[in-house]
C-alpha cells in the first residue's frame, strides 16, 4: 500500500472513532448506569416516571433528578432469577455478552475492507476502463524517466547522424544554459520530430534525455483526450506543471498528430470540441512557458501534413527535424548496432545486407536480424549465416513459405511460366533491379510465387524510361501467359494494378506524357492513415483532358505489353527452358540458372 493510501485510511479511521468517542462521553454525562436491584426499589418507592424496555437493558427517567442524573440505564435480567437472588440478599446486575470492542470493530472493520477492495481492484479496473479518479481525472499521465532509467543514450542510435547533431544542442543547452544565452540566442521552444513510422523517433527522443541527464516526461497524444469534455486541457496544464517542478527536464509528447490535427469550420461537435480544447490548451502553455527555465518539448508525428498550422508556427514548434529512413551507409551502422549479442557467422558481409534492404527502416532492420535468427535456431545452427538474412528479407517482403497450399499440375506450370516471364525480361531490361530469386512456391500474403528484385543502390530520382521498364517487367508474366498458353488468367491482377498506378502517375503526376502535357492534373496521394483519401476530390481538369489521361494511360500500358511480348518472343527458348527447371527446384538465382543475369536487350525490329 502506498503512502497515500495508507494516510487516507488512517485519517478516516481517527475521524471514526473520535465520533464514537463523543457519542460515548454524551451518554456518560446525561445517564446514570443502575444495577437491576437498585432499579426495582427505585420502583416501589415511586421515583421512577418512565421506563423502556429493549431486549438487552432498561432506560428510564427519575421524576426527580438522582445525583445530577435525569436518566438511568440498567441492563434487563431474568425476573424469576433475579426473585430468587432478592430472597437470598444478593445484589442483581446485568451484563451483556458484547463489548465494546465488538461493536467497534462490527462498524470499522466492513468499511476498512470495502475502502481496501476499491483502492486496490475496483479502482484500477475503473482507470485502465478511462472512468476511474474523478479526483485524478485532471491529472496528466505523463511517466517520467529518469537518467537511470532510460537507459538510451546517442551511442544506441545509428543511421541519422544529421538529427543526431541538431538534438545534440538540446543537450548541450540542458548541461549549460549560461553558454547559449550569453549570445542572446534562446533554445527552441518545440522541436518536432518528423518521419515514417520505425525511424527511430521515439528512440532519439529518449537518447537526448539520457545524454543531458535531466526528468524525461514521455505521454501519448491520445492520452490527454477523455470522454469528459474539458479533462485534455486540464491534463495539459497538469502536465506542464510537473514539468516547471522538475526543470530542467523534457517532454516527450508521441504520436503528436492523434493532439493537435488541424482544427475545421465544424468544431463543437461532438470529440472535436474536447480535442480542440485540448489543444487550444497546448497552443496557451507553449506560450506561457520559458525555455530559459530548462524545459525542452520534444513531440514526434509521421503525419505532419495534417497538423494544425497554429501549432507548427515559430515560437510554438520553432524546429523540425527529419528522420528518414537510413541509406546504405546507415543501414551498415544501424545493423552493427543490433547485432550486438547475436552469433554472427564470419562470413557475413554487413555491406551486403545492407545492399538487400533498401527502404527498410531501423525496427525493420531490427526485426530482420530477428527473424534471421529465428532462421538459423530452427535449422540447428550456432551462427546466424548469410542464407539465414537472405530468408529473412524473403519473409519480410514475400511472407512466409505455404508448402502445405497444393496447386495442381496446370496451375504450377501456369505460375512457373508466369514468374520465368518476369524474371527474364527484368534480365533483359538495362535499368531494372537486377533478379535475385524466383520461386513458384505459395507465400502467405497470397502470392502463388514471386520474383525477388532488389537494387544495388538507393535511388533517389527515377526517370521517366526507368518508370517504363518497371511497367514492362510488370505485364511480363502476363505477357508470358498469353505466349505459351495462348490466353490470359487472374494471376496477373496485382501486376496490372501497380501498372496502372505507375501509369496514372506518370500522365497526371509527373508530366512525363507529351500527348497531355506537363501539368499536374492529381496531388500526391498522402500516406498512411489520411481520411482525405476516402472522400471524392472533384477534378481539377475538364472532361476533355481526362479523356486525353485515359487515352494516355491505356497507349502507354498497350506499349509496355507489346515490349514485354516482343523481349520474350525474342528469347522463347530459354522461357521454357527456365520454366522447366523452374518446375524441378521450385527456386532458383542467377547461380542455378544463368540468363536470369543481365543480358542485353534485344534489339527491336527495324532497328
Amino acid at each position: 500500500m502506498d503512502k497515500k493510501h495508507a494516510f487516507n485510511i488512517g485519517y478516516f479511521l481517527f475521524v471514526f472513532t473520535l465520533l464514537l468517542a463523543f457519542q460515548a462521553w454524551l451518554g456518560y454525562r446525561d445517564y446514570a448506569q443502575v444495577s437491576y436491584s437498585e432499579m426495582m426499589r427505585m420502583a416501589e418507592d415511586g421515583r421512577i416516571a418512565s421506563v423502556t424496555l429493549t431486549e438487552t437493558r432498561i432506560e428510564g427517567e427519575f421524576k426527580e433528578p438522582q445525583n445530577g442524573k435525569k436518566y438511568f440505564i440498567a441492563n434487563r435480567v431474568d425476573p424469576q432469577l433475579a426473585a430468587i437472588f432478592e430472597k437470598a440478599g444478593v445484589k442483581v446486575s446485568g451484563a451483556t455478552d458484547s463489548n465494546w470492542l465488538t461493536t467497534l470493530l462490527s462498524w470499522i472493520l466492513p468499511v476498512v475492507v470495502f475502502f481496501t477492495l476499491w483502492s486496490f481492484f475496483f479502482r484500477g479496473i475503473a482507470e485502465r476502463q478511462g472512468m476511474g479518479g474523478l479526483i485524478n481525472i485532471g491529472k496528466s499521465r505523463a511517466k517520467i524517466y529518469l537518467e537511470r532509467k532510460t537507459g538510451v543514450t546517442f551511442d544506441d542510435v545509428a543511421g541519422i547522424d544529421e538529427a543526431e547533431a541538431e538534438l545534440q544542442e538540446i543537450v548541450s543547452f540542458l548541461k549549460d544554459k549560461d553558454r547559449y544565452g550569453r549570445l542572446g540566442a534562446r533554445i527552441p521552444k518545440g522541436i518536432l520530430l518528423v518521419g515514417p513510422p520505425g525511424t527511430g523517433k521515439t528512440l532519439m527522443a529518449r537518447a537526448v534525455a539520457g545524454e543531458a541527464g535531466v526528468p524525461f516526461f514521455s505521454i501519448s497524444g491520445s492520452e490527454f483526450v477523455e470522454m469528459f469534455v474539458g479533462v485534455g486541457a486540464a491534463r495539459v496544464r497538469d502536465l506542464f506543471e510537473q514539468a516547471r517542478a522538475a526543470a530542467p527536464c523534457i517532454i516527450f509528447i508521441d504520436e503528436l498528430d492523434a493532439l493537435g490535427r488541424a482544427r475545421n469550420s465544424f468544431g463543437g461537435f461532438g470529440g472535436n470540441d474536447e480535442k480542440e480544447q485540448t489543444l487550444n490548451q497546448l497552443l496557451a502553455e507553449l506560450d506561457g512557458f520559458d525555455p530559459r527555465v530548462g524545459i525542452v518539448l520534444l513531440a514526434a508525428t509521421n503525419r505532419p501534413e495534417i497538423l494544425d498550422p497554429a501549432l507548427m508556427r515559430a515560437g510554438r514548434f520553432d524546429r523540425q527535424v527529419v528522420i528518414d529512413r537510413p541509406d546504405r551507409k546507415g543501414r551498415e551502422a544501424i545493423l552493427r548496432v543490433h547485432m550486438k549479442g547475436v552469433l554472427i557467422d564470419q562470413g557475413v558481409k554487413i555491406d551486403d545486407i545492407a545492399g538487400l534492404t533498401p527502404g527498410f527502416t531501423g525496427a525493420d532492420l531490427a526485426n530482420l536480424i530477428n527473424e534471421a535468427a529465428i532462421v538459423a535456431t530452427r535449422r540447428g545452427a550456432t551462427q546466424v549465416a548469410m542464407e539465414d538474412f537472405v530468408a529473412a528479407v524473403e519473409r519480410i517482403i514475400a511472407g512466409s513459405e505455404r508448402r502445405s497450399r497444393i496447386l495442381n499440375p496446370e496451375e504450377r506450370e501456369r505460375v512457373a511460366y508466369h514468374e520465368m516471364g518476369h524474371a527474364l525480361v527484368a534480365a533483359s531490361l538495362e535499368r531494372a533491379d537486377p533478379v535475385q530469386k524466383v520461386s513458384i512456391i505459395p507465400r502467405s500474403i497470397g502470392a502463388l510465387g514471386y520474383t525477388l528484385q532488389r537494387p544495388t543502390e538507393d535511388r533517389f530520382l527515377i526517370t521517366a524510361g526507368e518508370l517504363k521498364e518497371r511497367m514492362v517487367a510488370l505485364l511480363a508474366g502476363r505477357a508470358a501467359e498469353d505466349l505459351i498458353f495462348g490466353e490470359i488468367s487472374t494471376g496477373a491482377a496485382d501486376d496490372l494494378a501497380k501498372v496502372t498506378d505507375i501509369a496514372r502517375e506518370i500522365v497526371t503526376r509527373f508530366g512525363m506524357d507529351e500527348s497531355v502535357g506537363q501539368a499536374v492534373l492529381e496531388p500526391q496521394r498522402l500516406q498512411w492513415l489520411d481520411d482525405s483519401q476516402m472522400r471524392m476530390r472533384p477534378k481539377d481538369y475538364s472532361e476533355a483532358t481526362a479523356r486525353e489521361v485515359d487515352l494516355a494511360i491505356r497507349t502507354m500500358i498497350e506499349e509496355a505489353y507489346a515490349e514485354a511480348k516482343r523481349i520474350l518472343t525474342a528469347r522463347i527458348d530459354r522461357l521454357r527452358e527456365g520454366a522447366k527447371l523452374l518446375l524441378e527446384k521450385e527456386t532458383l538465382t542467377p547461380d542455378d540458372y544463368p540468363p536470369l543475369a543481365k543480358e542485353a536487350v534485344p534489339a527491336k525490329a527495324g532497328n
